[in-house]
């Protein structure tokens, strides 16, 4: 099943994509929620209720609901998560990352997973991302996967996390590298240089629909893997590419050390973290690794940005800069004598 918010009769409702055409289940069913957020909290009877609708749909019912895809207007598939998080699972990215830095590989990430809060209150969707000048000081994607967590739970093991899961979505979490680099020498963050925009979508898609992609996770690993080809495209140019599967962590084992003593929440929003390739700042230190003369590239202001992953849509986004000449970074102190 896939799952959308879009906007309709002037508000944000859930919708069933299926056949092209996406389907409002409130106006199907008033017994289902509006919105996201509380179709996500009571997610076992709901899911439940629109799989009924769904299956109604295919056998030439509620067809005079439906509005073409094409036609809608797609807001992220959860726009007001309870939280948002974001983890570190590829190896690959971290080891690239650290190798073009000049440092070993950590050690510490073979031993457990571990995430950073970001904005949830910055969860954007398909369409158009405004970014302020500072975040074009090096503005990067970055090329994920997620999933949005649909029950309450603490202290979770590893082995049943991934039935607290409801489904997974593409993520692109935008990056301001400049000032992402500059805050962090303080042994702090990531903070401002992640803050103003993390984008999902294009909709919800629930396990079952990944199935046939199924993976054994690596070994010494367990939970749910999948065998989803993960791409991005800037400007229609190919610049990324990866596999869900390559992920050493598993979202079942990310949230196991997320709800380590603490609760999640229905509506909690959990990132993979970059995948190999995955970003300008990964591939520009590769460049410039192999070639002094690399030119670096970044996001600029009506760049197109394209993330497709094998089962999970296609993430379409612009990037577009805000009229204003208002800059933190012109606002930093000199350091003291």
């Amino acid at each position: 099943m896939k799952l959308v918010s879009f906007a309709h009769d002037g508000n944000l409702a859930v919708g069933l994509y299926t056949g092209d055409a996406i389907y409002p289940l409130h106006a199907i069913n008033a017994a289902l929620p509006v919105d996201m957020a509380s179709f996500l909290k009571n997610w076992d009877a709901n899911s439940s209720l629109a799989r009924q609708i769904e299956a109604d749909i295919k056998g030439g019912k509620h067809h005079e609901h439906g509005v073409p895809y094409p036609t809608a207007t797609l807001s992220a598939p959860v726009p007001h998560p309870s939280s948002c998080r974001d983890g570190y699972a590829f190896r690959q990215h971290v080891a690239a990352a650290r190798r073009n830095r000049g440092v070993p590989m950590i050690p510490e990430f073979d031993m457990y997973p571990i995430f950073y809060f970001t904005n949830h209150q910055a969860i954007q969707g398909p369409g158009d991302i405004h970014c302020m000048p500072d975040h074009f000081e090096k503005l990067d994607f970055e090329l994920e996967a997620a999933v949005v967590i649909g029950k309450k739970g603490r202290n979770i093991k590893a082995e049943e996390a991934d039935q607290y899961i409801a489904g997974y979505m593409i993520m692109n979490d935008m990056s301001a590298r400049r000032l992402q680099m500059e805050e962090m020498l303080l042994n702090l963050g990531p903070a401002k240089g992640k803050d103003f925009s993390t984008v999902i979508g294009p909709w919800l898609v629930t396990p079952d629909e990944l199935e046939p992609y199924c993976i054994p996770a690596k070994a010494g690993h367990v939970g749910a893997s999948y065998n989803l080809r993960m791409t991005c495209k800037v400007n229609g140019i190919q610049v990324s590419e990866g596999n869900m599967g390559d992920m050493d962590w598993t979202f079942a084992e990310i949230v196991e050390r997320c709800a380590y003593g603490v609760d999640i929440h229905p509506g909690d929003v959990i990132g993979s973290g970059t995948v190999g390739t995955g970003c300008f700042l990964e591939l520009n230190g590769t460049g410039k690794l192999n070639d002094p003369n690399y030119t670096e590239q970044w996001l600029q202001n009506g760049d197109e940005v394209v993330m497709e992953i094998d089962g999970l849509g296609i993430l379409h986004n612009t990037i577009r800069k805000e009229n204003s000449d208002f800059s933190i970074l012109a606002l930093k102190k000199q350091p003291l004598a």
